[in-house]
């Protein structure tokens, strides 16, 4: 089973600068070592709250008790007594006019608790008075239930702001606001294995998942955490990852409400190889405004959110069932052995069905050997088809020939996953066949998944014997069945070659920042001339080029340049040259030079915009067009983009984005990502681009990202042209805009 290693990585960095700036003093859950920072200021480690005692609390006080019946109170306080006893926890009901409560005497006030409480539960309106009391207290841990904070606008988000700076400043860490009892679930303590952690921002939606106890799933934990005031996505995805019998973390995740809190916290879990999947609304504009209105987070640009996940290894789904059926077999499989699929059924429909969706999923469906075919042709008819997809017609697994099936199809080494789907019941076919699958699994680490298609879903076949095993993956869905097996090959795949991007993330500036720095203009967009000398301080490439302010120096610049040549004004608020005329190619001689000077000095003059002077650069025509960029996310800062240059970016969309720090690996994978990466690689006689010029850019900028992030709006190299390869590539224009 996946196991766990301890990581040395945390998820609060708004805590961590704030202690690291002395604005704030570490908290009794909080350890003491600071954050260290990257080139930017940003954490690269931080250590995470301890939430061992707000899982496991020793004490507990209830402000707000009740035992009226019909009050709201009263039933949240019975439920609380029960998980009390459950975790072996003293309850301390609080109320300023009650003697007792349920039979235990009660405090009138949090200043008259008999004892330090690990947790203190707030049934209160406004949660805001108490803090302080609690802070007073002792108290390691709140929980506020109440709602009409950030999730109702700006009123609210300024109360929950305030909220957030007084627990902030308390010490103590703080469930919610708008949150609910999930955390206080009764979770069944008879099941064994690697558990699933489930952290949901809307507690329904964390019910598919918390359901899956009665499929024999084990669940450890349950992190509702609301409007996340405090207590983060991020803190509890860290500690989580911590816990040896987590074997998966599945989130509902609405908003996140610090980007690289979240990204520090799935370092962590990838590199204990704690797998996380995770349902993020926000896919649609839709989405996005429906989760804002839920939660009163940023949901994020979606492209920026799903490529951050990938960076880091968390598995994407888009339904509840997928986060079920994905996070159950992510948590209690083996590592695969091989990553080709068979696919085995009693139906020859049913088995290519299956077997064309799964090679369109981008699962390996290895053809079968000859001497594999031949071993199985001992059992299965010959007219059968056996090569991958295997069917066996039916009859052979009604007597000892299916187990001798299912085992030759295990034992063939390029196998590591056997599905078998079983479209519907076909006693007593069905009912030998899943017995047989079910015995083969205990003798074996491959994975076999079967797909039990039955709409009833009470046959024996199923709720027993299939349910019954904790070594066979059970599904409902093919769909669901191959997302997870997909999901799972990917995980590992990914986990086996991770390195921390945070651990080679630059600590101090690079000799080039300060040459940049002077060229940076707060507010303002460079000229095309000024942007250029910023790349070029970095150590890309632009084309030879001189700024003049007259013809006869735009002559002199040409046949220094060499012809033939491009000439662009070159002005601060110039953003598309092109469409204003402003750019004239291929010009050959002086004459030609000469009338270019003129003509984009009068059309500056009738535009209204303000020149710098014009530029004469040298003409570059063989290459692939490219763009790099840098764009600011309000979520996750400054990221990378690298697309089709031109105007094909914009026509296409085809782009690929990162957020910094990231190494080579993963800026080959964004060109990976490209529909149109065949143009690197030579297309209709062209020759192969230099590709490691090209990643070489990627990485420069990504410096650049780092390093100037917090000064840059919006940085564009369209088109970097990537020359044929060997001989590098040269920025032909730029675009920066300044913070």
């Amino acid at each position: 089973m996946l196991g766990s290693t301890h990581g040395t990585l945390t998820t609060d960095s708004r805590r961590a600068r704030a202690i690291a700036c002395g604005e704030q003093r570490p908290g009794p859950a909080v350890h003491d070592r600071v954050a260290d920072l990257d080139v930017s200021g940003r954490p690269l480690h931080a250590d995470v709250p301890d939430l061992t005692r707000f899982f496991r609390p020793e004490s507990v006080a209830v402000i707000g008790a009740s035992d009226a019946e019909g009050r709201p109170n009263t039933g949240i306080t019975r439920q609380l007594l029960d998980w009390a006893g459950r975790v072996g926890a003293r309850v301390h009901p609080v109320h300023p006019t009650r003697p007792s409560v349920f039979g235990l005497p009660c405090a009138s006030s949090v200043a008259e608790l008999p004892e330090e409480v690990d947790l203190a539960v707030l049934l209160v309106a406004d949660p805001l008075p108490l803090i302080e009391e609690l802070a007073e207290a002792k108290v390691k841990f709140a929980v506020a239930f109440a709602s009409g904070f950030a999730e109702t606008g700006e009123a609210g988000a300024e109360a929950q702001e305030r909220l957030a700076e007084a627990a902030g400043r308390s010490g103590l860490r703080l469930l919610g606001p708008n949150t609910n009892l999930n955390a206080f679930e009764r979770f069944r303590e008879d099941l064994s294995g690697p558990a699933i952690a489930l952290i949901t921002q809307s507690g329904h939606q964390g019910r598919p998942v918390f359901a899956l106890q009665e499929l024999g799933v084990r669940l450890s934990h349950w992190a509702p955490t609301g409007n996340e005031a405090d207590l983060e996505t991020a803190d509890f995805l860290s500690w989580f990852a911590e816990q040896p019998e987590v074997g998966a973390i599945a989130c509902y995740v609405e908003g996140l409400k610090d980007g690289r809190a979240f990204l520090l916290a799935a370092d962590r879990a990838a590199r204990r190889r704690v797998p996380v999947v995770a349902v993020k609304v926000g896919r649609t504009e839709t989405g996005a405004r429906t989760a804002a209105s839920h939660t009163g987070k940023l949901t994020g640009a979606d492209d920026v959110v799903d490529a951050a996940m990938r960076q880091y290894g968390v598995i994407r789904v888009d339904t509840l069932d997928e986060l079920q059926d994905t996070a159950a077999l992510l948590a209690r499989a083996r590592a695969p052995l091989a990553d080709g699929v068979v696919v085995y059924s009693i139906s020859g429909g049913t088995g290519a069905h299956v077997a064309d969706l799964a090679a369109g999923a981008g699962l390996r469906l290895p053809r079968l050997s000859p001497e594999k075919q031949a071993e199985l042709h001992q059992w299965i008819p010959e007219y059968l088809h056996v090569a991958n997809p295997v069917d066996n017609g039916g009859h052979p697994v009604g007597d000892r020939r299916g187990r001798k099936i299912i085992d030759a199809l295990l034992a063939d080494p390029a196998v590591g996953v056997l599905i078998c789907p079983v479209t519907g019941p076909f006693p007593p076919l069905s009912d030998k066949l899943v017995r047989d699958l079910v015995d083969a699994a205990e003798e074996t680490d491959k994975l076999v998944c079967v797909v039990w298609g039955s709409p009833v879903g009470t046959e024996a076949a199923y709720r027993e014997v299939l349910l019954g095993s904790s070594r066979v993956a059970t599904f409902r869905t093919v769909g669901n069945c191959l997302t997870a097996v997909r999901a799972w090959l990917d995980h590992h795949r990914f986990v086996s070659g991770y390195r921390s991007p945070f651990d080679e993330a630059p600590r101090t500036p690079s000799p080039s920042f300060r040459k940049a720095e002077a060229l940076m203009q707060p507010g303002r967009q460079l000229s095309e001339h000024a942007a250029k000398q910023l790349l070029r301080a970095y150590g890309i490439r632009v084309p030879r080029e001189q700024l003049v302010t007259s013809a006869a120096a735009a002559v002199r610049a040409a046949g220094q340049v060499g012809y033939p040549v491009v000439m662009k004004a070159s002005g601060a608020q110039i953003a598309h040259k092109t469409e204003l005329g402003l750019v004239k190619i291929g010009l050959t001689s002086a004459s030609q030079v000469r009338d270019a000077y003129r003509e984009l000095t009068d059309i500056a003059r009738y535009e209204g915009v303000g020149l710098d002077g014009v530029l004469v650069c040298q003409m570059v025509e063989q290459g692939v067009e490219m763009m790099v960029g840098v764009t600011h996310d309000d979520l996750f800062g400054p990221t990378v983009t690298v697309g089709l240059g031109g105007i094909l970016v914009e026509v296409l969309r085809d782009a690929a984005v990162r957020v910094p720090p990231f190494g080579e690996d993963q800026a080959r994978a964004m060109l990976g990502e490209l529909r149109g990466r065949a143009l690197l690689s030579g297309v209709r006689g062209r020759p192969p681009a230099d590709v490691e010029a090209l990643v070489e850019v990627i990485l420069r900028v990504q410096r650049m990202a780092l390093e100037l992030g917090d000064s840059i709006a919006e940085l564009d190299v369209n088109p970097l042209m990537v020359l044929p390869r060997g001989q590098g590539a040269v920025a032909l224009d730029a675009l920066v805009v300044c913070r």
